[in-house]
């Protein structure tokens, strides 16, 4: 592979913690960028404490922190906030998710910095946006799930939840990640750099495109499915003879595909209650019975290969021991390893496969690794100048 990292050259700062800003400029690390992440001394990301599972680092900063360089600043100090502004000066990004108003305090918010450097890509990530009556509020994964319905539309009939991985920081930081690489493009044919602001809450409403729409225009609320889908049929998690394995047919096609090929049974193929998809879905309770009835006659493995011979979506349902052992991941040589400072781990490549050159999984930094290279790079001394 001989290819030039995408993101060569791009130098982006960031003030972030916990998910959405990390998992955002994590994929810019990945992508080729450097990526000079301030933490707070002695503490560092908070996300550096939710546990110790992995060699004793915590499991989502591994996750999120690859490839980035660590500066432990103090930006209640005027050296720390006076280091800081320099390493935003000679970049091209910089990134933050602090709480309501931290920039502004420091003076590190976007109409300050950029009017000074108006090629700077300013990206302000936050919980609710930077307008409305929620405003100043903190934000976090689960409350922003609630507040935007996703946990209304995720669960069973008899208990909402929210997702199992955080689904509104995820969103988040990937819509900044995009918003980041569009506003460095347009910077390329117009010289000019961008203030940018994702929300949380703004990021979950977006996905939540469907029940929303069918609230609007249906007067519906798409009710709790489990493993189900409110519109589709059959599409569900279905007993096999030695375990269970998950079905989705997405149109009429598939459901005759599935009654004549797989279970030889062609007259369910136009029988009226089943022979459309709105008919499936209003008889649901019969025709998962009826194709229950059918997947329990069958072992998983010999059924998950039917199925997929004749098309039908299939799939078996892992828990993430099976996640780690998915020959998907082995068998295309997925796994690499990262360095940290507990020794080397295991990690998966990222999901954007260039065929021209690996994107890069750098170590996992210390807290304030890199923070006297950094420093000495700006010419610029470890402590306050009066305590030389």
């Amino acid at each position: 592979m001989t290819g030039e990292l995408p993101l060569a050259g791009i130098t982006v700062v960031a003030l972030e913690q916990a998910v959405a800003g990390p998992l955002a400029t994590r994929h810019l690390a990945d992508l080729g960028a450097r990526v000079i992440k301030i933490e707070r001394p002695g503490e560092g990301d908070f996300a550096r404490h939710y546990d110790h599972a992995v060699r004793g680092l915590a499991t989502h900063f591994v996750w999120l922190n690859r490839g980035k360089e660590s500066i432990a600043l103090d930006l209640k100090s005027p050296h720390g906030l006076h280091v800081a502004r320099e390493l935003i000066a000679r970049a091209d990004v910089f990134v933050h998710n602090t709480a309501p108003g931290v920039v502004e305090r420091l003076g590190l918010d976007a109409d300050t910095l950029r009017a000074t450097d108006p090629r700077l890509v300013v990206v302000t990530i936050s919980g609710y946006g930077t307008s409305g009556p929620r405003r100043d509020r903190k934000a976090y994964d689960m409350l922003v799930q609630a507040e935007s319905g996703m946990v209304s539309v995720t669960g069973t009939p008899d208990t909402p939840t929210k997702t199992g991985v955080p689904s509104a920081d995820i969103a988040a930081g990937l819509y900044a990640a995009m918003s980041i690489l569009s506003a460095l493009f347009r910077r390329e044919r117009t010289g000019e750099g961008a203030t940018v602001d994702v929300s949380m809450f703004d990021a979950a409403v977006e996905w939540m495109g469907h029940p929303l729409y069918m609230r609007l225009y249906g007067g519906q609320q798409i009710p709790r499915m489990g493993l189900s889908h409110a519109a589709i049929a059959p599409y569900d998690a279905y007993p096999t003879a030695d375990g269970q394995i998950l079905i989705g047919v997405q149109n009429d096609r598939g459901w005759r595909t599935l009654v004549t090929e797989v279970f030889d049974r062609p007259e369910y193929a136009d029988d009226p209650r089943f022979a459309t998809n709105v008919a499936r879905v209003t008889n649901r309770a019969e025709c998962d019975k009826l194709v229950a009835s059918f997947t329990a006659r069958w072992e998983t493995a010999k059924l998950d290969e039917r199925l997929a011979q004749v098309g039908i979506p299939a799939a078996q349902l892992n828990d993430t021991a099976d996640l780690a052992a998915h020959p998907q991941l082995s068998e295309r040589d997925r796994w690499r390893t990262v360095s940290t400072e507990a020794g080397d781990i295991r990690a998966v490549l990222p999901p954007m496969t260039f065929r021209d050159v690996e994107l890069p999984m750098g170590p996992i930094p210390a807290l304030g690794e890199h923070t006297e290279a950094i420093l000495a790079e700006l010419d610029l001394p470890s402590k306050e100048p009066t305590d030389a």
